[in-house]
């Protein structure tokens, strides 16, 4: 007899449809009962006769005595993973006329265990998507994966714990009660300690990561060591506008398919800060591999990406990065397919002004010469360094900043303001479905609203003679000056905004 269930597989952050067809036959012997997966599908795939094949047996479920075959259609598109495990067993089921056919538009995806038992599974989140895409009454899961999968609007999610549970459900002999959102563990304290009140001194830095938070702007720090570029890199996302649900469907999918998502508690509480180590090869920044998995750029995105000792990461990593930051997004093309993964991230680097740590003109007179200096700068290239719109010097703390007890003001203060600045983006980029805040607005964008003033372009273009800036750096400029303009409330940019966003391209004469 054959049977039909409906499935999901993930190709990139999004999920495609699978129907897995099941055909049992008799056979005369039971050394003739075998099981075949067609379909195109990996090793995992593969293997999983012999792990459904027990989780039936064990279950109390055995087939005996039958020659089964599996197709998963469509059957030029290759399927990976090991979610395909529960709607088989399911499928062979219905197919011996174990379990009924299902009256509604079921789903089912799971792993299982020799037992019987669902393992957790990445990817829940984009399955759930995609069985809401094609209008599925609802979705067979994991337990442990429910609580991601409940935040889909328009979707049941039943959890289940075993095999025998799910032919239960099917059979109408178990009632599942469908997962909510208000069902779920709230989550614990978002950036707790993480306060811009901890800094001592640095208000120049201080008032950097403002403007960067606000517009999105990409920021680099150059300072010794113990200046605070990392107690100030890791602040940053404490003073950035909350994530909108939109916003936090989409971060949260790509950290569920990397398996780094609380299944339990759901969607991602806060905005990612990813903070990879300088030795992380460039397929690890940008994603890749033999099945190809989202990296970190793209774990980041719609949050923070902060690289320490940026010269200290190897020249094919930082390179990689020129695209998703240009694009904001990652493109991993193989033979057989390609797979675009979303990146759009705030880049926030740090890194010493020379090999020794200390300040050019204290290091030249010690161990470094100014030709050390000047091959250490360009260890990051000028096309990298076009593309990171603020170069923020970082200078050693004073020792009256030091005694200073508390900060005037701490991230809460800061986040009002950010908040109210990108709120002025969205009302002026509300026509604009791919814009968001002044970082990435386009050249359409930039003629229509980043207009200068007589005295505003007489500075800018001085600063681009002075700086031999490239046309990247002219645009950049324009944005970062609209940003301080919004922050000041201003819906001009004056002079005074031009020449503070010129004050961070400082490092481009030096490299």
């Amino acid at each position: 007899m054959l049977a039909r269930l409906v499935s999901f597989a993930i190709h990139g952050i999004d999920a495609f449809p699978v129907r897995v067809e099941v055909d049992v036959v008799d056979v005369p012997e039971a050394s003739s009962a075998t099981w075949n997966i067609v379909g195109l599908g990996d090793m995992a795939v593969r293997e999983a006769r012999e792990r459904v094949r027990a989780a039936l047996k064990n279950s109390g479920l055995a087939l005996a005595q039958k020659r089964v075959v599996v197709n998963l259609a469509p059957a030029d598109i290759r399927k990976e993973g090991s979610h395909l495990d529960l709607p088989m067993a399911l499928a062979a089921l219905v197919a011996t006329r174990r379990v009924e056919r299902p009256k509604l538009r079921i789903a089912a995806v799971g792993e299982l265990g020799l037992d019987g038992t669902l393992q957790p599974l990445p990817g829940a989140l984009p399955l759930a998507i995609g069985a809401r895409e094609q209008r599925m009454d609802g979705i067979l899961l994991p337990e442990s994966n429910a609580g991601e999968a409940a935040h889909v609007e328009g979707l049941s999610v039943y959890p289940v714990q075993t095999l025998r549970e799910a032919a239960e459900f099917l059979n109408g002999d178990r009632e599942l009660r469908p997962v909510k959102p208000s069902d779920l563990p709230r989550s614990g304290p978002l950036q707790d300690g993480e306060d811009l009140r901890d800094v001592k001194g640095q208000e120049g830095a201080k008032r950097a990561l403002e403007i960067a938070a606000a517009g999105n702007h990409n920021l680099l720090f150059v300072g010794p060591p113990g200046s605070g570029k990392t107690m100030l890199a890791r602040r940053i996302p404490g003073i950035m506008p909350p994530m909108t649900f939109a916003e936090r469907i989409e971060a949260s999918k790509i950290h569920s398919i990397a398996g780094m998502l609380n299944g339990q508690t759901g969607l991602l509480p806060a905005r990612p800060f990813r903070a990879p180590h300088h030795s992380a090869s460039h397929v690890a920044m940008v994603g890749g591999g033999l099945i190809p998995r989202p990296g970190e750029v793209s774990l980041a995105h719609h949050g923070v990406l902060f690289l320490d000792e940026l010269p200290e990461f190897s020249r094919n990593t930082l390179e990689v990065l020129r695209q998703p930051l240009e694009d904001g997004k990652v493109l991993i093309a193989r033979a057989a397919t390609s797979t675009e993964f979303p990146a759009r991230f705030l880049l926030v680097a740090a890194m010493n002004p020379t090999p020794s740590g200390y300040d050019p003109e204290i290091a030249v007179q010690g161990r470094n010469t100014a030709a050390q200096i000047q091959r250490y700068l360009s260890r990051i290239s000028g096309p990298l360094l076009d593309r990171i719109d603020m170069h923020v010097e970082v200078p050693a703390v004073k020792l009256k900043d030091l005694r200073h007890r508390e900060a005037k003001e701490g991230s809460r203060e800061v986040r009002e303001r950010v908040c109210e600045a990108r709120d002025r983006q969205l009302r002026r980029f509300r026509e604009r479905n791919s814009v968001f805040c002044n970082a990435h607005m386009t050249s359409r964008c930039l003629s229509e609203f980043c207009h200068l003033s007589g005295p505003a372009q007489e500075v800018l273009e001085a600063a681009m003679k002075r700086l031999n800036l490239s046309a990247r750096a002219y645009d950049r400029l324009r944005k970062v000056a609209r940003t301080i303009a919004d922050l000041s409330g201003s819906d001009t940019i004056g002079p005074e905004h031009v020449s503070e966003a010129v004050g961070y391209r400082s490092l481009d004469r030096l490299v």
